[in-house]
């Protein structure tokens, strides 16, 4: 979440402690529940008790964990790739990656991102100096921004509380990085100002779209609903496994109930010769079963119709091939380039941040090589290696050995692929030129 502010507002206690106040508003009303959603805690849980022992059965089926994590796997599965074409560039991007575990990091970033609508990534020095990037949810963390059109980080924003509930934090300018802390109804920062050595606001929102809602918020009203209607079926099931025993014509005192319950044998004497004899059986109450299941059914189509996501679970997903798959995955196929557009955007401005460091330019790399970088997101849809391999089987002679090869899933890098391809075929071309091939070798 971003908040906007004068551009020459200066930070106070004041001012820190009002939009924290804000920013706790908005995570009441709107992130906890989206995060309490993904870690299965739903209001089904939460609802009044049944009365008079009835039965009350809460289930809740995690459907919105399930469509986060699905659409991240399809988004981010197949790990980011960033080129250059500068060597030293690439290196330290590459070392950046291997200290901050890079595939991890944009697979949470963007997992959060998906949960709550936006996500962060913090920027600091480590204590072998060098550049640190952790990432943080929206309900722990917020920026505060100029109020012009361009939106300008002037201070970013992290608070927490330890075990023993005392809350913490940081503020960060373009400069430096300043601790606070809550005590006795106001915040009060440390003495000491720390500079971080970036030339911008050490922070990078990642968005899922401009509207900043998660994943499954539209959803998340039916997704309660078919917890709820879940839960209610379950416990029709137990009214019928509990069903009461109607006796009429005879009369049944505790004893005989004791031994009823006992032996399971119900024994009356009389003459039934006409007919009138007790009547015993169970009452039933009146089914809805087929009802419960249309309900639960049409709930289920809604919930991954409004997220846009598609239930790769579903028996009759996995019998779809070639156009057909595509079909089915077109609307989660056009989240990803919305998505993937903001995710760009804001992986640029990570390496801008990053390589204004002057850690970064010892390393040797400039200031505006986030300039040349090409990021490069591929959606993991599932793999059809035999129809890939026709596909770019008839691409040859039409497009560069680069761009045909990229049809293929099993190709991690082209560049490095076509590099051994021209390796394998140096010696044949050298025996060509000679004269021999495996069929002279084979006559000699």
């Amino acid at each position: 979440m971003i908040y906007h502010i004068p551009y020459d507002t200066e930070m106070s206690k004041e001012l820190l402690g009002k939009y924290i106040g804000k920013h706790k508003q908005y995570v009441a009303r709107s992130a906890r529940p989206l995060m309490d959603a993904y870690i299965n805690k739903y209001p089904i849980f939460l609802a009044p008790p049944k009365m008079d022992g009835k039965p009350d059965n809460r289930i809740a089926v995690n459907y919105a964990k399930y469509i986060t994590d699905t659409f991240n796997g399809f988004f981010c599965g197949i790990p980011v790739k960033v080129d250059t074409e500068d060597e030293t560039v690439s290196e330290y991007i590459e070392m950046l990656d291997a200290e901050n575990d890079g595939d991890n990091l944009n697979a949470e970033v963007s997992k959060l991102a998906d949960i709550c609508g936006s996500s962060w990534e913090m920027y600091y020095n480590k204590e072998d100096g060098e550049t640190g990037i952790t990432y943080l949810s929206d309900l722990e963390a917020f920026m505060l921004c100029d109020d012009s059109i361009l939106e300008r980080p002037l201070f970013f924003v992290r608070y927490y509380k330890d075990e023993d509930g005392n809350e913490y934090g940081s503020y960060s300018d373009n400069k430096i990085v300043r601790h606070f802390w809550y005590e006795g109804g106001e915040y009060h920062f440390e003495d000491d100002e720390h500079i971080h050595g970036f030339g911008y606001v050490p922070a990078v929102e990642y968005l899922s779209n401009d509207e900043r809602m998660g994943l499954f918020e539209s959803a998340l009203p039916a997704i309660n609903a078919y917890n709820k209607a879940l839960s209610e079926k379950a416990n029709d099931v137990d009214y019928f496994a509990d069903a009461y025993l109607k006796v009429i014509g005879a009369s049944v005192d505790d004893d005989d109930t004791f031994h009823i319950r006992r032996t399971r044998v119900v024994n009356f004497d009389g003459d039934i010769s006409e007919g009138n004899y007790p009547i015993v059986e169970f009452m039933e109450k009146p089914s809805s079963d087929e009802t419960q299941e249309h309900l639960l059914d049409r709930l289920k189509t809604d919930i991954f119709v409004t997220s846009m996501v598609a239930n790769i679970s579903d028996e009759n997903f996995g019998t779809a091939s070639g156009i057909a798959l595509r079909y089915k995955l077109e609307a989660m196929s056009n989240l990803f380039v919305s998505k993937a557009r903001r995710f760009t955007s804001s992986m640029i401005e990570r390496y801008k941040i990053i390589f204004s460091s002057p850690v970064a330019q010892m390393h040797g790399v400039p200031k505006d090589a986030w300039k040349y970088l090409d990021i490069h997101f591929t959606p993991n849809y599932p793999a059809n290696v035999e129809s890939e391999a026709t596909v770019a089987k008839n691409l040859e002679g039409i497009v560069s050995k680069e761009t045909q090869l990229k049809v293929l899933s099993v190709v991690d890098n082209v560049k490095d692929e076509v590099e051994r391809l021209e390796a394998e075929q140096i010696p044949s071309v050298v025996d060509n030129m000679y004269g021999y091939n495996e069929t002279t070798m084979a006559t000699e």
